[in-house]
């Protein structure tokens, strides 16, 4: 165990939530719109919302974002929310007790790679998935020992994703099962092989939500990026056959130089498709995505995409935010203060109660051969569920236990005020420098040493 838990000199993290935490649960944060659930086809997160969107969707009370009140073009139904079935990810006893026991937070979410099979070749996959069977595949058993080990430490949300989870014929079992013990399943799908069948399946084994990749508004674009011609068709039936079946949909986009301009168009897209949340990956080049690199937007545009979200969240009916964008969360602060506010959880919900890079903090990615990383693209397995538990790899590896020291970040990001509601992509450091505690690559932000953030 590392010997700065508990030291707010190294975790400024918990200072931090000293000062967002609500009166009735001091020192939490609300992380289920984590920002670092990158598992499947590179964007697989599936963001659980507390009551829907931040202040302004039914059930979280108060206004949007923005200022209009809860309900003002809020009137669609909205599926998938954690707190309408009772579920509190990391809440639960056996979390509770853990991180009295070690000073640790427990994992909220899990993205689980339960198989690397694939039907679609993306040409920004971070798993590199084809067609077939992949050797070394956690068995049905493996991952029910796997889910009993979790269980012992935490109750998570588990995405399940791939490839394409929904071509492992045993995946009901497994929903089922991790159920059974007390985890949220929920499923990360290209959405192209959902039929009826498998919607009234998902629906009959309480999938609230499952998230789909969407990249571009058009089928032309979309499919030679997803490469396979009618693929853009194919997802969107497949969401349209999830919602009339009940089950909540979250379209994820991957931006890249290719489709930055088309972001209001995207928005524009799933607001028709009346989906529940709208979520845009920057991305972050490992695996097949390697070949994107010079598709990757330069630092001032990404912060200019990032701004746009800022300003667009406002007037958005979706749950809409930016994910594997650490620098998301000092630039809701500084146009915050540019507007003469401060970002409090009344007025900004979830956005002012995360923070941005949660990889070996509150969230961890398994592998289809049972590899643990702090996400699916920090490219360094740092154990392995066949050989040790779960969570022994959580509580002991060192790497997990350096990314929960801020204090040892280094660069700018170690002097930077803003470093505990960002932290900086710690993936992107790794894949640029071969280090994983060095300055984010892509920032350009120039810090103030001493400087107090917003």
């Amino acid at each position: 165990m590392a010997d700065n838990v508990g030291n707010p000199d190294a975790r400024p993290d918990l200072e931090f939530e000293e000062e967002i935490a609500g009166e009735s649960e001091p020192g939490t944060i609300d992380e289920q719109e984590m920002a670092e659930a990158e598992a499947g086809c590179g964007q697989a997160a599936v963001g659980l919302p507390l009551g829907g969107h931040p202040a302004g969707h039914p059930g979280a009370g108060g206004g949007h974002p923005g200022g209009h009140p809860a309900g003002v073009a809020m009137d669609r139904q909205r599926h998938g929310g954690a707190r309408s079935v009772g579920f509190r990810p990391g809440g639960g006893p056996a979390a509770i007790a853990y991180q009295e026991r070690t000073g640790i937070k427990a994992p909220r979410i899990i993205a689980w790679e339960i198989t690397r099979s694939c039907n679609l070749s993306c040409v920004h996959c971070r798993a590199a998935a084809e067609f077939g069977h992949y050797e070394g595949e956690l068995s049905l058993d493996q991952i029910k020992t796997t889910i009993d080990d979790i269980v012992t430490i935490t109750n998570p949300i588990i995405i399940l994703t791939g490839g394409e989870p929904l071509m492992r014929p045993d995946i009901w079992e497994i929903i089922d099962y991790a159920q059974e013990k007390g985890a949220m399943p929920v499923i990360g799908t290209n959405a192209t092989l959902i039929t009826d069948e498998i919607a009234a399946k998902m629906a009959a084994h309480k999938i609230p939500r499952i998230s789909v990749s969407v990249d571009f508004p058009t089928a032309a674009d979309h499919d030679v990026f997803r490469g396979q011609a009618g693929c853009f068709d194919a997802t969107i039936e497949g969401i349209r056959i999830a919602k009339r079946h009940g089950v909540g949909v979250q379209i994820n986009m991957t931006v890249t130089t290719l489709n930055a301009h088309l972001m209001e168009e995207m928005h524009s897209l799933a607001e028709s498709l009346e989906v529940d949340a709208f979520h845009i990956f920057m991305l972050v080049p490992t695996g097949r995505g390697e070949d994107l690199l010079d598709k990757e937007l330069p630092p001032a545009e990404y912060e200019r995409v990032l701004a746009w979200a800022y300003e667009r969240q406002k007037t958005s009916p979706l749950h809409f935010k930016p994910t594997d964008a650490p620098h998301y969360y000092r630039i809701i602060r500084q146009l915050a203060k540019a507007e003469g506010k401060k970002v409090t959880r009344e007025e900004y919900g979830l956005d002012a109660m995360t923070r941005g890079c949660l990889g070996g903090i509150t969230f961890c990615f398994i592998s289809h051969v049972g590899d643990i990383q702090p996400c699916g693209y920090f490219d360094m397995q740092l154990g392995n569920v066949k050989s040790q538990p779960f969570s022994r790899i959580w509580t002991e590896s060192t790497v997990f236990n350096e990314l929960r020291d801020y204090s040892l970040l280094k660069g700018k990001c170690g002097i930077c005020e803003y470093k505990a509601v960002c932290g900086g992509c710690r993936a992107r450091a790794l894949s640029v420098t071969g280090d994983y505690l060095a300055a984010e690559p892509y920032c350009v932000y120039e810090p103030t040493p001493g400087a107090v953030p917003e």
